[in-house]
């Protein structure tokens, strides 16, 4: 039981850490982001919730189960879950950058550094539990595509 306890919990704390994302978010998407000039691949604004909650979710049941390994694996796991804690902190104030200042150019290079957390926090979890390692995937595949559209947003409206 508290094995699971520990997942919900990580996984709850992921999901609210994406809402209040989501709090700084929701104004700019109505009044500041359509001002700007957008690439031709920029998904609908309806997508990103979805695809958020499905990927915080997963990063959350990764925690989980790294946390999970505490007893075996100590050091590791304290380490990974340093690497995990900053790529959540970082994850939240890309949002604040981008939608709270308006600022693409401040919020490209923090996406940039959150990448490299976000690698760094997998490969740590790779050598502790391979599937904890692989939930993290589509989250490095979606932050490496939100690196390339800030970018370019950013381009476009310099």
């Amino acid at each position: 039981m508290q094995k699971i306890l520990r997942i919900v919990l990580v996984v709850a704390t992921c999901l609210v850490i994406g809402y209040l994302s989501g709090v700084v978010t929701r104004e700019s998407i109505t009044t500041w982001y359509p001002t700007l000039i957008k690439p031709v691949f920029n998904p609908p604004n309806w997508i990103f919730a979805p695809v958020w909650t499905v990927l915080y979710i997963m990063i959350g049941v990764a925690g989980g189960m790294i946390w999970n390994r505490i007893e075996t694996d100590e050091e590791n796991v304290k380490k990974a879950f340093k690497f995990f804690m900053y790529q959540l902190g970082l994850n939240a104030l890309w949002s604040y950058l981008f939608f709270g200042l308006h600022n693409p150019l401040l919020a490209l290079i923090e996406i940039i550094l959150l990448w490299l957390v976000i690698f760094e926090t997998y490969t740590q979890f790779k050598k502790i539990d391979k599937v904890a390692g692989m939930l993290f995937v589509p989250y490095l595949a979606w932050v490496s595509f939100a690196t390339v559209l800030n970018a370019s947003i950013w381009w476009l409206n310099r």
